[in-house]
């Protein structure tokens, strides 16, 4: 089965090196994408928004043979759950990694534009909890790979317009919660809860990891995502 992988904010297809060995090893065809416009200046991305990225996931999709599962890591889950909305019978799963599907008209969150583009602010900027269990080492390696984004996409509302979406199974991949602590605690998110209880299936597995585990504990996140494709139905 092919497993699009979608990278967050500021990442390309190369963030999730760590991880397709072992997802190839287990017999999947992990298909990892970079998004339009990453890493390019704003006279060549100002007019690329979230619609966009979720446009090139649909076109992998179709490109697919059958059915597909597509993981969205942060911010990567927004565009993960579009694609599933546009195409709700092609996509056998939607994986998420360390976040919850938005509602129709949410949107990943606000950073700070320069130059017209968003830039990635540093490790520092992030919560500890969410880089802990990334090393002095991890963070410069991963730093010096990362990209703007263009100025638009964080802040631009994703458009939900197919309720078969409902249908298609979710799982989410916390980094601190287990199920009860997840769903304790995606009650306070409002439209966000509201979209998430709709789903009829929906899991929720605890990594024990930061925000990136493709950096701090690819191999173990490589296996809960063959894991939780092994546990879909069609």
């Amino acid at each position: 089965m092919d497993i699009i992988l979608v990278p967050g904010l500021w990442l390309d297809a190369s963030s999730w090196d760590g991880v397709v060995p072992a997802l190839r090893a287990a017999g999947l065809n992990p298909r990892p994408l970079t998004m339009p416009g990453v890493g390019a200046p704003a006279s060549e991305s100002a007019e690329i928004g979230i619609a966009d990225w979720v446009d090139a996931v649909v076109a992998e999709i179709d490109a697919a043979d059958g059915p597909v599962v597509v993981v969205g890591h942060s911010g990567g889950g927004n565009v993960a759950w579009g694609a599933a909305d546009a195409r709700p019978d092609r996509v056998a799963r939607v994986i998420l990694v360390d976040t919850a599907v938005p509602f129709d008209g949410g949107a990943i969150s606000e950073f700070d534009l320069v130059d017209g583009v968003v830039p990635f602010p540093g490790w520092d900027f992030f919560d500890e909890p969410d880089v802990a269990d990334l090393d002095d080492e991890t963070r410069a390696a991963t730093a010096s790979n990362t990209f703007d984004v263009p100025g638009r996409v964080p802040t631009d509302p994703i458009h939900l317009h197919d309720e078969r979406r409902y249908a298609v199974p979710v799982t989410v991949l916390s980094g601190p919660f287990d199920e009860a602590e997840f769903r304790e605690f995606v009650q306070q998110w409002g439209r966000y809860y509201d979209e998430f209880a709709a789903i009829a299936d929906t899991e929720i597995v605890k990594l024990g990891t930061g925000h990136w585990p493709q950096f701090s504990q690819p191999q173990r996140l490589a296996e809960v995502i063959t894991a939780a494709v092994q546990r879909t139905g069609r």
